[in-house]
Protein backbone atom coordinates (compact mmCIF):
# COMPACT_ATOMS: atom_id res chain seq x y z
CA UNK A 1 0.00 0.00 0.00
CA UNK A 2 2.68 2.33 0.97
CA UNK A 3 4.37 2.02 -2.53
CA UNK A 4 0.98 3.11 -4.99
CA UNK A 5 0.99 5.92 -2.85
CA UNK A 6 3.48 8.05 -4.85
CA UNK A 7 1.76 6.96 -8.32
CA UNK A 8 -1.50 8.10 -6.51
CA UNK A 9 0.30 11.26 -5.83
CA UNK A 10 1.20 11.63 -8.87
CA UNK A 11 -1.52 10.79 -10.74
CA UNK A 12 -3.67 13.48 -8.71
CA UNK A 13 -0.89 15.83 -9.48
CA UNK A 14 -1.08 15.33 -12.79
CA UNK A 15 -5.19 15.80 -13.09
CA UNK A 16 -4.98 18.42 -11.23
CA UNK A 17 -2.19 20.35 -13.69
CA UNK A 18 -4.36 19.26 -16.55
CA UNK A 19 -7.85 21.23 -14.80
CA UNK A 20 -5.83 24.26 -14.24
CA UNK A 21 -3.59 24.36 -17.71
CA UNK A 22 -7.05 23.63 -18.83
CA UNK A 23 -8.91 26.37 -16.94
CA UNK A 24 -6.28 28.96 -18.26
CA UNK A 25 -6.40 28.10 -21.93
CA UNK A 26 -10.36 28.65 -22.15
CA UNK A 27 -9.52 31.59 -20.23
CA UNK A 28 -6.29 32.78 -21.51
CA UNK A 29 -6.82 32.06 -25.79
CA UNK A 30 -3.17 31.94 -25.86
CA UNK A 31 -4.03 29.84 -29.50
CA UNK A 32 -6.11 32.20 -30.69
CA UNK A 33 -3.33 34.77 -30.02
CA UNK A 34 -0.76 32.82 -31.43
CA UNK A 35 -2.74 32.37 -34.81
CA UNK A 36 -3.03 36.36 -34.38
CA UNK A 37 0.19 37.05 -34.29
CA UNK A 38 1.54 34.67 -36.68
CA UNK A 39 -1.14 36.37 -39.22
CA UNK A 40 -0.06 39.82 -38.92
CA UNK A 41 -2.81 41.04 -36.34
CA UNK A 42 -1.26 43.21 -33.19
CA UNK A 43 -2.97 41.92 -30.29
CA UNK A 44 -2.40 41.35 -26.86
CA UNK A 45 -3.63 38.63 -24.78
CA UNK A 46 -4.77 41.34 -22.10
CA UNK A 47 -6.99 42.83 -25.00
CA UNK A 48 -8.25 38.88 -25.84
CA UNK A 49 -8.98 38.62 -21.77
CA UNK A 50 -10.31 41.71 -21.63
CA UNK A 51 -12.74 40.42 -24.48
CA UNK A 52 -14.05 37.70 -22.37
CA UNK A 53 -14.84 40.41 -19.15
CA UNK A 54 -17.35 41.69 -21.54
CA UNK A 55 -18.78 38.12 -22.78
CA UNK A 56 -17.38 39.05 -26.60
CA UNK A 57 -16.45 35.29 -28.24
CA UNK A 58 -12.67 35.98 -29.07
CA UNK A 59 -12.58 33.79 -31.94
CA UNK A 60 -15.25 35.54 -33.78
CA UNK A 61 -13.60 39.06 -33.59
CA UNK A 62 -9.72 37.88 -34.11
CA UNK A 63 -10.69 35.21 -36.85
CA UNK A 64 -12.63 37.96 -39.30
CA UNK A 65 -9.72 40.30 -38.44
CA UNK A 66 -7.22 38.22 -39.66
CA UNK A 67 -9.00 38.09 -43.07
CA UNK A 68 -9.67 41.88 -42.79
CA UNK A 69 -5.85 42.43 -42.54
CA UNK A 70 -5.42 39.60 -45.26
CA UNK A 71 -6.99 41.87 -47.58
CA UNK A 72 -5.70 44.86 -46.71
CA UNK A 73 -9.47 46.39 -45.33
CA UNK A 74 -7.57 48.34 -42.45
CA UNK A 75 -9.81 47.53 -39.90
CA UNK A 76 -9.61 47.74 -35.95
CA UNK A 77 -10.34 45.82 -33.56
CA UNK A 78 -12.64 48.08 -31.85
CA UNK A 79 -14.84 48.40 -34.88
CA UNK A 80 -15.17 45.01 -35.12
CA UNK A 81 -16.03 44.54 -31.04
CA UNK A 82 -18.71 47.32 -31.74
CA UNK A 83 -20.86 46.03 -34.24
CA UNK A 84 -20.36 42.61 -32.31
CA UNK A 85 -21.91 44.31 -29.12
CA UNK A 86 -24.68 46.09 -31.14
CA UNK A 87 -25.68 42.57 -32.25
CA UNK A 88 -24.22 42.40 -35.83
CA UNK A 89 -22.57 39.68 -38.10
CA UNK A 90 -19.28 40.28 -37.87
CA UNK A 91 -17.56 37.61 -40.22
CA UNK A 92 -20.66 39.13 -42.82
CA UNK A 93 -19.49 42.30 -43.23
CA UNK A 94 -16.05 41.34 -43.80
CA UNK A 95 -16.87 38.88 -46.04
CA UNK A 96 -18.98 41.32 -47.74
CA UNK A 97 -16.08 44.18 -47.82
CA UNK A 98 -13.96 41.73 -48.93
CA UNK A 99 -16.20 40.91 -51.59
CA UNK A 100 -16.84 44.82 -52.56
CA UNK A 101 -13.21 45.42 -52.81
CA UNK A 102 -12.42 43.24 -55.37
CA UNK A 103 -15.73 44.34 -57.48
CA UNK A 104 -14.35 47.22 -57.19
CA UNK A 105 -17.57 48.91 -55.18
CA UNK A 106 -17.04 51.36 -52.69
CA UNK A 107 -18.33 50.42 -49.02
CA UNK A 108 -17.41 51.95 -46.15
CA UNK A 109 -17.70 49.26 -43.06
CA UNK A 110 -20.13 52.12 -41.25
CA UNK A 111 -22.64 51.57 -44.16
CA UNK A 112 -21.80 47.61 -44.04
CA UNK A 113 -22.47 47.69 -40.62
CA UNK A 114 -25.86 49.79 -40.87
CA UNK A 115 -27.16 47.28 -43.55
CA UNK A 116 -26.12 45.05 -41.44
CA UNK A 117 -27.59 45.96 -37.97
CA UNK A 118 -30.95 46.88 -40.13
CA UNK A 119 -31.59 43.57 -40.68
CA UNK A 120 -30.46 43.02 -44.62
CA UNK A 121 -28.21 40.67 -45.97
CA UNK A 122 -24.97 42.92 -47.31
CA UNK A 123 -23.00 40.15 -48.18
CA UNK A 124 -25.99 38.98 -50.45
CA UNK A 125 -26.68 42.69 -51.39
CA UNK A 126 -23.07 42.94 -52.78
CA UNK A 127 -23.35 39.80 -54.75
CA UNK A 128 -26.45 41.36 -56.57
CA UNK A 129 -24.70 44.12 -57.13
CA UNK A 130 -22.09 41.86 -59.33
CA UNK A 131 -24.68 39.52 -59.99
CA UNK A 132 -28.21 40.94 -61.24
CA UNK A 133 -31.06 38.75 -60.01
CA UNK A 134 -34.33 37.97 -61.90
CA UNK A 135 -37.35 38.32 -60.34
CA UNK A 136 -40.78 36.95 -61.98
CA UNK A 137 -43.91 38.58 -60.80
CA UNK A 138 -46.99 36.45 -60.87
CA UNK A 139 -49.32 36.57 -63.28
CA UNK A 140 -51.06 40.13 -64.04
CA UNK A 141 -54.46 40.12 -65.21
CA UNK A 142 -55.52 43.30 -67.13
CA UNK A 143 -58.98 44.34 -69.14
CA UNK A 144 -57.75 46.91 -72.32
CA UNK A 145 -60.69 48.86 -73.93
CA UNK A 146 -62.01 45.96 -76.19
CA UNK A 147 -63.01 44.08 -73.00
CA UNK A 148 -60.66 41.44 -73.37
CA UNK A 149 -58.91 40.18 -70.87
CA UNK A 150 -54.77 39.77 -71.31
CA UNK A 151 -52.80 37.78 -68.85
CA UNK A 152 -49.01 39.32 -68.65
CA UNK A 153 -46.30 37.81 -66.95
CA UNK A 154 -42.93 39.26 -66.56
CA UNK A 155 -39.42 39.09 -65.56
CA UNK A 156 -37.46 41.85 -63.70
CA UNK A 157 -33.92 42.09 -64.12
CA UNK A 158 -32.61 43.99 -60.67
CA UNK A 159 -29.26 44.93 -59.01
CA UNK A 160 -29.05 46.02 -55.46
CA UNK A 161 -28.26 49.28 -54.98
CA UNK A 162 -26.11 49.82 -51.60
CA UNK A 163 -26.73 53.85 -51.31
CA UNK A 164 -30.20 52.69 -50.56
CA UNK A 165 -30.25 49.13 -48.75
CA UNK A 166 -31.32 51.00 -45.40
CA UNK A 167 -34.56 52.35 -45.47
CA UNK A 168 -35.43 51.38 -49.15
CA UNK A 169 -38.51 49.24 -49.68
CA UNK A 170 -38.02 45.53 -51.21
CA UNK A 171 -39.23 43.21 -53.59
CA UNK A 172 -42.71 42.90 -52.95
CA UNK A 173 -42.91 46.89 -53.63
CA UNK A 174 -40.96 46.15 -57.05
CA UNK A 175 -43.49 43.11 -57.93
CA UNK A 176 -46.56 44.97 -57.05
CA UNK A 177 -45.45 48.49 -59.06
CA UNK A 178 -44.32 46.41 -62.23
CA UNK A 179 -48.05 44.57 -61.80
CA UNK A 180 -49.67 48.37 -61.48
CA UNK A 181 -47.51 49.54 -64.79
CA UNK A 182 -48.61 46.59 -66.50
CA UNK A 183 -52.09 47.02 -65.88
CA UNK A 184 -52.22 50.91 -66.76
CA UNK A 185 -50.55 50.09 -69.95
CA UNK A 186 -53.29 46.90 -70.96
CA UNK A 187 -55.45 49.18 -70.08
CA UNK A 188 -54.81 52.18 -72.01
CA UNK A 189 -54.34 49.74 -75.18
CA UNK A 190 -57.37 50.12 -77.15
CA UNK A 191 -57.45 46.69 -78.45
CA UNK A 192 -56.10 43.25 -77.03
CA UNK A 193 -54.85 42.42 -80.42
CA UNK A 194 -52.34 45.85 -80.05
CA UNK A 195 -50.55 44.56 -76.61
CA UNK A 196 -50.27 40.93 -78.15
CA UNK A 197 -48.57 42.72 -81.18
CA UNK A 198 -46.62 43.87 -78.90
CA UNK A 199 -45.39 43.09 -75.38
CA UNK A 200 -42.43 44.90 -75.68
CA UNK A 201 -44.77 48.09 -75.42
CA UNK A 202 -45.57 47.21 -71.97
CA UNK A 203 -41.58 46.80 -70.60
CA UNK A 204 -41.06 50.27 -72.36
CA UNK A 205 -43.61 51.93 -70.84
CA UNK A 206 -43.12 50.07 -67.39
CA UNK A 207 -39.48 50.62 -67.53
CA UNK A 208 -39.87 54.56 -68.37
CA UNK A 209 -42.10 55.14 -65.21
CA UNK A 210 -39.15 54.97 -62.33
CA UNK A 211 -40.29 52.15 -60.70
CA UNK A 212 -37.11 51.79 -58.78
CA UNK A 213 -37.64 55.06 -56.41
CA UNK A 214 -37.37 54.63 -53.31
CA UNK A 215 -36.46 51.10 -53.50
CA UNK A 216 -33.16 49.16 -52.24
CA UNK A 217 -32.60 47.81 -56.12
CA UNK A 218 -32.20 49.02 -59.36
CA UNK A 219 -33.78 48.16 -62.24
CA UNK A 220 -32.17 47.08 -65.07
CA UNK A 221 -34.49 45.43 -67.57
CA UNK A 222 -38.51 44.25 -68.07
CA UNK A 223 -38.70 41.24 -70.15
CA UNK A 224 -42.57 40.43 -71.05
CA UNK A 225 -42.35 36.37 -70.16
CA UNK A 226 -45.75 35.46 -71.00
CA UNK A 227 -48.87 36.90 -72.58
CA UNK A 228 -51.53 35.16 -73.06
CA UNK A 229 -55.64 36.07 -73.45
CA UNK A 230 -58.15 35.60 -70.73
CA UNK A 231 -61.77 35.97 -70.63
CA UNK A 232 -64.07 38.51 -72.84
CA UNK A 233 -64.84 40.84 -69.51
CA UNK A 234 -66.70 43.25 -71.71
CA UNK A 235 -69.42 40.46 -72.57
CA UNK A 236 -69.24 38.89 -69.48
CA UNK A 237 -70.18 42.29 -67.69
CA UNK A 238 -73.07 43.18 -70.37
CA UNK A 239 -74.38 39.51 -69.78
CA UNK A 240 -74.44 40.14 -66.19
CA UNK A 241 -76.07 43.35 -66.88
CA UNK A 242 -78.76 42.22 -69.05
CA UNK A 243 -79.73 39.57 -66.50
CA UNK A 244 -79.97 41.80 -63.95
CA UNK A 245 -82.34 44.43 -66.22
CA UNK A 246 -84.02 41.29 -67.01
CA UNK A 247 -84.87 40.55 -63.23
CA UNK A 248 -85.88 44.11 -62.43
CA UNK A 249 -88.22 43.81 -65.48
CA UNK A 250 -89.77 40.68 -64.41
CA UNK A 251 -90.03 42.13 -60.81
CA UNK A 252 -91.81 45.03 -61.84
CA UNK A 253 -93.75 43.04 -63.96
CA UNK A 254 -94.46 40.95 -61.40
CA UNK A 255 -95.23 44.05 -59.52
CA UNK A 256 -98.01 45.69 -62.01
CA UNK A 257 -99.26 41.72 -62.47
CA UNK A 258 -100.18 42.05 -58.35
CA UNK A 259 -101.78 45.15 -58.28
CA UNK A 260 -104.06 44.06 -61.37
CA UNK A 261 -104.96 41.39 -59.45
CA UNK A 262 -106.01 43.13 -56.43
CA UNK A 263 -107.69 45.51 -58.43
CA UNK A 264 -109.54 42.65 -60.93
CA UNK A 265 -110.54 41.57 -56.64
CA UNK A 266 -111.51 44.76 -55.83
CA UNK A 267 -113.78 45.32 -59.12
CA UNK A 268 -115.66 41.72 -58.47
CA UNK A 269 -115.93 42.61 -54.75
CA UNK A 270 -117.81 46.15 -56.10
CA UNK A 271 -119.88 43.78 -58.47
CA UNK A 272 -120.87 41.45 -55.80
CA UNK A 273 -122.09 44.57 -53.47
CA UNK A 274 -123.72 46.17 -57.13
CA UNK A 275 -125.67 43.19 -57.13
CA UNK A 276 -126.72 42.93 -53.68
CA UNK A 277 -128.14 45.89 -53.84
CA UNK A 278 -129.87 45.14 -56.72
CA UNK A 279 -131.30 42.29 -56.08
CA UNK A 280 -132.59 44.21 -52.26
CA UNK A 281 -133.92 46.88 -54.64
CA UNK A 282 -136.13 44.32 -56.84
CA UNK A 283 -136.73 42.32 -53.62
CA UNK A 284 -138.67 46.11 -52.87
CA UNK A 285 -140.79 46.53 -56.18
CA UNK A 286 -143.56 43.96 -55.28
CA UNK A 287 -143.56 45.56 -51.46
CA UNK A 288 -143.57 49.07 -53.78
CA UNK A 289 -145.96 47.85 -56.15
CA UNK A 290 -148.65 46.55 -53.67
CA UNK A 291 -148.55 49.64 -51.41
CA UNK A 292 -149.30 51.23 -54.73
CA UNK A 293 -152.02 49.11 -55.36
CA UNK A 294 -153.54 49.71 -52.16
CA UNK A 295 -153.55 53.19 -51.58
CA UNK A 296 -155.02 53.81 -55.05
CA UNK A 297 -152.16 54.87 -56.87
CA UNK A 298 -152.01 52.24 -58.90
CA UNK A 299 -154.62 50.92 -61.50
CA UNK A 300 -155.71 47.45 -62.20
CA UNK A 301 -155.24 48.15 -65.95
CA UNK A 302 -151.96 49.89 -65.09
CA UNK A 303 -150.43 46.95 -63.48
CA UNK A 304 -151.53 44.64 -66.41
CA UNK A 305 -149.97 47.02 -69.00
CA UNK A 306 -146.91 46.58 -66.90
CA UNK A 307 -146.76 42.54 -66.78
CA UNK A 308 -147.55 42.99 -70.66
CA UNK A 309 -144.46 45.32 -70.81
CA UNK A 310 -142.55 42.87 -69.27
CA UNK A 311 -143.59 39.63 -71.16
CA UNK A 312 -142.96 41.43 -73.99
CA UNK A 313 -139.17 42.38 -73.31
CA UNK A 314 -138.43 38.93 -72.21
CA UNK A 315 -140.25 37.46 -75.59
CA UNK A 316 -137.61 40.34 -77.53
CA UNK A 317 -135.13 38.85 -75.57
CA UNK A 318 -135.34 34.95 -76.21
CA UNK A 319 -136.00 35.77 -79.49
CA UNK A 320 -132.65 37.83 -79.94
CA UNK A 321 -130.44 35.59 -77.76
CA UNK A 322 -128.85 32.65 -80.29
CA UNK A 323 -130.04 29.36 -79.54
CA UNK A 324 -127.61 26.27 -79.37
CA UNK A 325 -129.28 24.08 -82.01
CA UNK A 326 -129.34 26.47 -84.59
CA UNK A 327 -125.51 26.98 -83.93
CA UNK A 328 -125.12 23.44 -84.44
CA UNK A 329 -127.24 23.50 -87.81
CA UNK A 330 -125.16 26.76 -89.30
CA UNK A 331 -121.71 24.43 -88.01
CA UNK A 332 -122.78 21.70 -89.68
CA UNK A 333 -124.12 23.49 -93.10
Amino acid sequence: MSELDPTIMYLVIGVIAFIVLAVFLSFFPVMLWISALASGVRISIITLVAMRLRRVVPSRIVNPMIKATKAGLGLSINQLESHFLAGGNVDRVVNALIAAQRANIPLEFERAAAIDLAGRDVLQAVQMSVNPRVIETPVVAAVARDGIEVRVKARVTVRANIDRLVGGAGEETIIARVGEGIVTTVGSANTHKDVLENPDLISRTVLGKGLDAGTAFEILSIDIADVDVGKNIGAQLQTEQAEADKQIAQAKAEERRAMAVALEQEMKARVVEMRARVVESESQVPIAMSDALRNGKLGVMDYMNLKNIEADTQMRGSIGKPSDSGRGDKDGV
